[in-house]
């Protein structure tokens, strides 16, 4: 089932840990052993989670990083789906040897 709208990770990191928290930026990049930009660019959702970054935020916060790509992958496929116009895209009729 499609959401909608998903938050950006870096939404989700600011509401779900850092406020609740009082933890900063600067200290949970500190935490996850990345510059502070590079967060802060997550956190204010101008950059996604990469597989690296996934993985660092499982060890420091407890998610799966798996968690943290679907998490991505969800918003990216909504915000995508917002703006592609599939209207010229057309199916590719396979033969499928064997079947």
């Amino acid at each position: 089932m499609a959401m909608h709208n998903p938050p950006h990770p870096g939404e989700f990191i600011r509401e779900v840990y850092l406020d609740p928290n009082g933890i900063t930026g600067r200290q949970l990049a500190a935490k996850l052993g990345v510059a502070s930009s590079t967060l802060t660019r997550v956190i204010n959702g101008n950059n996604g989670i990469s597989s690296e970054m996934a993985l660092r935020l499982s060890k420091a916060l407890g998610r799966s990083a798996e968690s943290w790509m679907i998490m991505q992958n969800n918003f990216d496929l909504w915000h995508a789906r917002q703006r592609v116009d599939l209207e010229k895209v057309q199916m590719v009729e396979l033969n499928l040897a064997g079947q």
